[in-house]
């Protein structure tokens, strides 16, 4: 399984971010623009609680496998692996939905003195803020389910090249 590159994100976030700037730009100029609803820093917060607590879980089962500790519950290698692809899935789908609601916040920032799009602004930037969030848990939750031999087929990788 690939491991998520911060440039990926970067790169779909940035595209996202112009292309929505630009949309709302656009439909603006018809009078209205979609709003950015509330639910949506609440659900991408709850998906990077979700994330976290998940890699923590797992943290702590690995760790007391690891240190043979009575009663140790293991863990599946296929749910880990499960749980790093949600994980990869909802960084990918965060990086995009953020750069959406950042490009449509920055052009929300040339009308802050209205009270409606001051509040869409921070709606907005409220998104980005917890979107981040859901990509730093997935990144801590690869790193949790990282095999230690995983680092030596990356290095192998990189001679052969």
């Amino acid at each position: 399984m690939k491991q998520l590159r911060i440039r990926v994100l970067a790169g779909v976030f940035v595209v996202a971010g112009v292309l929505s700037w630009a949309g709302a730009r656009l439909w603006d100029t018809f009078g209205t623009l979609p709003s950015v609803p509330l639910a949506a820093p609440i659900v991408l917060a709850v998906i990077a609680v979700i994330l976290l607590a998940t890699a923590l879980s797992l943290r702590a089962r690995l760790r007391a496998q690891r240190e043979r500790q009575a009663g140790a519950k293991g863990v599946d290698p296929m749910m880990a692996a499960r749980a790093v692809v949600f994980g990869q899935a909802s960084a990918l789908v965060a990086a995009l939905v953020s750069g959406m609601y950042g490009g449509t916040g920055v052009y929300l920032l040339e009308s802050l003195d209205i009270p409606a799009r001051r509040d869409q602004a921070i709606y907005a930037g409220l998104a980005v803020v917890a979107g981040v969030g859901v990509i730093a848990a997935a990144f801590f939750l690869e790193r949790v389910c990282k095999l230690p031999e995983d680092d030596d087929e990356d290095e192998a990788g990189a001679a052969r090249k």
